[in-house]
């Protein structure tokens, strides 16, 4: 039998001899490329094998920018892991060989500048090196590795998806079909490009520094999904859409035959003929799509993506997800058709057409154009990808919509969860602070897995500049700097000590944690206030507020920015005492409450009874409050009247989707619940108007699927039935139900000590908690507190 096994986070030997620093962390392989490389370009790297007898061979593999590895024409994995430079990640496989004959072969590709934003890249090139010392057979630079370029590529202009990176078109006469099996002429002997090297190495040209991968394979798994909902004959199949849907010109005799295509079929298209087929995949989809033909030379098949259809081509008004008739399929600030990928066939048998990268959305129109032979579709496979976790969490109320929410805000997460988080999978495919932080604060709500959540603290420190500060998005070849989401990886890292609790890990962090902080120490004035940091003071997407700015945001002094400064100098103080820095801890304390002070002094406005957002007491928002309230110093005869006044005032600047996620904390703080139902009322209605994800904010919305709205299904477990860790790693907790006017609660918890289950019955006045070992936690009620033990436990919350 012939495997090929990814194997999860192996420890890498240590290569090289330690006593000679010159050698240190040198692989015993090299990178290798083709003689000549053109950038952007796609390559095929081969070694033939010949097993005497049956074996296990453990390698390490990696390339630069990313590779799909073929083991006897199969496709076995694919990376390398998104890192950056400095922190290259490779995989680590076991090929499990059967005497005899065998091929490997890796497809790896080099885009340049037309990658997408979050694809790092030093040069091209292919590595691999064995763990078993059979280096000669297998190493690149010692084995005998050939290569070649394949054709049949172009690069198309992603349009609006501006960070996503170049689609394809394939032009099958030119495409070297066979390759993952090794046919063809023209491979020719690699050449090595630069020593394989770890992150310890020294004294060595510029390179790639390999590290182990952090994360698991990708989930990739086929189904048959989708349903056809038009078939057209379109005027202009190269211009489609300004061209509304509308079922008076569908060809309903098709439908069945393109439908039996997604089932598993195959659908012949005749000669001269032109076809639009409009896919609804019912969800939202991230996925590998391919292509099997037969026939039709010089055809055409173009696979284009769409999370919605338009209302009109004027606006970006999207009106129900689930409605096509007389909308558009196009795209916002581009209007052109859709985001995707071209087939040409060159018609031969069973040429399967693949993309380099995934497509994502709920709509996939396809569009075929057949000359002088009739083409045969023999397979149409959507092959989905994403982050491989699920939902291992459970939450129940009286309130039926809950559990309508809960799937859209999971599906978000999931389809911005793939080798790191994403804002959006759409349109930019970044991991930003700001989303994250809420991304992983769902996770961990989910279930065990904090894998992912590690990776990005881990990324967003490795993107620290030298200044100290984070860049906003990491890891990006195109740098931006967004001061306050610095602030909020402190937050993260807060996060992370107390849902998982690997204090070593965060003790790790706490060098960059530290150094954000100096940067806006560094930015106080002489009156003890932050300044007008250096970049995108970005807070929230106020309508009002331009591009996200508070007042006086920018280069003045604003309240926002100084309430969000002492609340991060208050989470580092956390750490630093979980660690056992008091020295530290008092420093970051004494550095929040002048801030505090004197925001409290300058920004406070007496006759509203809340804090201003600009000194001049012009602007007032949510925000600010919202920030009083999480950094929770402000004096007592004052807390009470903002707090009324963030409910009541008619004219603040509001929350809009990502920042209500603190606004939701803030209500849990004032126990709330029932003001958190309410401003739930934008998520309640996105199953109505047939969303399948979260969108990005308020229609009309750019992105209809961004995982910062996903934070209701974090809010179910923390806020509502106020589970919330209050020492690193869960080791204490508290539950401090926030019903509002909800009158039945139930829910369990996953964590890594077992799962905390709780049930509120309001008509019973009665409070049901299990406790796994290794949890000490307090049951709040109202003014009264219960110490639970671990097991079960029943509180009674009101009198019986």
């Amino acid at each position: 039998m012939t495997t090929c096994l990814r194997v999860l986070n192996p420890h890498r030997p240590s290569y090289g001899n330690p006593a000679n620093w010159g050698e240190r962390d040198r692989f015993p392989a090299s990178w290798i490329s083709a003689p000549k490389v053109e950038i952007p370009g796609v390559y095929a790297f081969k070694l033939q094998i010949q097993s005497s007898q049956a074996e296990t061979v453990r390698l390490q593999i990696s390339a630069d920018e990313r590779y799909e590895l073929f083991l006897n024409g199969e496709r076995v994995g694919r990376g390398s892991e998104r890192g950056d430079v400095n922190h290259w990640f490779f995989e680590t496989y076991d090929l499990t060989l059967e005497a005899g004959d065998h091929t490997l072969v890796a497809r790896v590709w080099s885009q340049g500048e037309l990658a997408p934003f979050a694809q790092m890249t030093l040069k091209h090139g292919f590595m691999v090196c064995p763990i078993d010392g059979a280096f000669a057979r297998f190493a690149t630079g010692e084995a005998p590795w050939t290569v070649k370029k394949l054709g049949g590529y172009s690069l198309l202009d992603p349009t609006a998806a501006w960070g996503t990176g170049a689609r394809i078109q394939i032009n099958g006469s030119e495409f070297d079909w066979g390759f993952e099996l090794g046919h063809g002429q023209g491979w020719e002997p690699a050449i090595k490009v630069g020593p394989a090297m770890g992150p310890s190495a020294n004294d060595n040209p510029p390179s790639q520094l390999l590290t182990v991968d952090m994360l698991p394979p990708m989930m990739e798994r086929s189904h048959p999904i989708g349903t056809v909902r038009f078939v057209g004959d379109p005027p202009n199949p190269h211009d489609t859409h300004a061209h509304p849907i509308l079922a008076k010109e569908s060809l309903g005799g098709e439908v069945a035959g393109w439908q039996s295509l997604l089932s598993g079929g195959s659908i012949t298209i005749p000669a001269h003929t032109k076809r639009r087929v409009l896919v609804d995949l019912e969800d939202y989809y991230c996925a590998f799509p391919e292509v099997t033909t037969s026939g039709g030379k010089g055809s055409s098949v173009r696979v284009h993506w769409q999370e919605a259809l338009f209302e009109r081509l004027e606006d970006s008004s999207k009106g129900n997800r689930n409605e096509i008739e007389g909308k558009f399929f196009s795209v916002m600030w581009h209007r052109k058709d859709g985001i995707g990928d071209i087939f040409l066939p060159d018609g031969g048998k069973d040429r399967r057409f693949e993309t380099l990268w995934w497509e994502c959305g709920r709509y996939v129109e396809i569009v075929v154009q057949t000359l002088d032979d009739p083409l045969t579709i023999d397979h149409l496979i959507f092959r989905e990808t994403r982050y491989p976790y699920e939902n291992h969490s459970e939450f129940r109320a009286d309130d039926p919509r809950y559990a309508e929410i809960t799937p859209i805000a999971i599906r978000t997460l999931q389809m911005c969860s793939h080798e790191t988080y994403m804002d959006c999978p759409y349109y930019e495919q970044l991991q930003y602070i700001g989303d994250t932080r809420l991304q992983a604060l769902v996770t961990y709500a989910m279930g065990t897995d904090h894998r992912l959540p590690k990776k990005a603290l881990r990324m967003f420190d490795m993107s620290r500049q030298i200044s100290g500060l984070t860049q906003s998005r990491y890891p990006t070849r195109v740098r931006q700097l967004i001061p306050p989401f610095s602030l909020w990886w402190i937050g993260m890292v807060h996060d992370f000590a107390l849902w998982n609790g690997d204090m070593s890990f965060v003790k790790s962090l706490m060098p960059g944690v530290r150094a954000v902080l100096d940067v806006f120490d560094g930015y106080r004035n002489a009156h003890g206030l932050v300044e007008g940091p250096d970049g995108w003071n970005f807070v929230d997407w106020v309508p009002t507020w331009g591009a996200g700015v508070p007042a006086d945001g920018v280069n003045g002094v604003s309240c926002p920015i100084n309430l969000q400064t002492a609340l991060a100098f208050r989470y580092a103080a956390d750490l630093e005492g979980w660690l056992g820095e008091a020295e530290r801890q008092a420093h970051h304390a004494r550095i929040a409450d002048e801030i505090s002070t004197r925001v409290y002094a300058e920004f406070w406005s007496e006759e509203r009874g809340m804090l201003a957002d600009d000194l001049p007491k012009a602007h007032f928002s949510e925000h600010s409050q919202v920030l009083a309230i999480l950094e929770g110093t402000l004096p007592a005869s004052k807390a009470v009247r903002l707090a009324e006044g963030l409910v009541i005032a008619p004219d603040l600047a509001r929350t809009t989707i990502y920042f209500t996620h603190y606004l939701f904390e803030a209500y849990y703080r004032l126990g709330r619940g029932d003001l958190i139902q309410a401003r739930l009322g934008l998520w309640f209605d996105l199953p109505g108007q047939g969303f399948k994800t979260t969108l990005e904010m308020p229609e009309p919305t750019r992105s209809d699927c961004h995982a910062w709205g996903a934070h209701p299904v974090y809010h179910m477990f923390a806020s509502l039935l106020g589970i919330r860790p209050t020492a690193p790693g869960f080791a204490q907790a508290e539950i401090r139900p926030c019903p509002g006017t909800l009158r039945i609660l139930q829910g369990k918890l996953p964590l890594r000590q077992g799962s905390i289950t709780a049930d509120w019955d309001h008509s019973k006045g009665l409070l049901n908690v299990e406790l796994p070992e290794g949890i000490e936690a307090t049951a709040h009620f109202g003014a009264k507190s219960f110490s639970l033990k671990v097991g079960k436990n029943a509180v009674q919350t009101l009198p019986h």
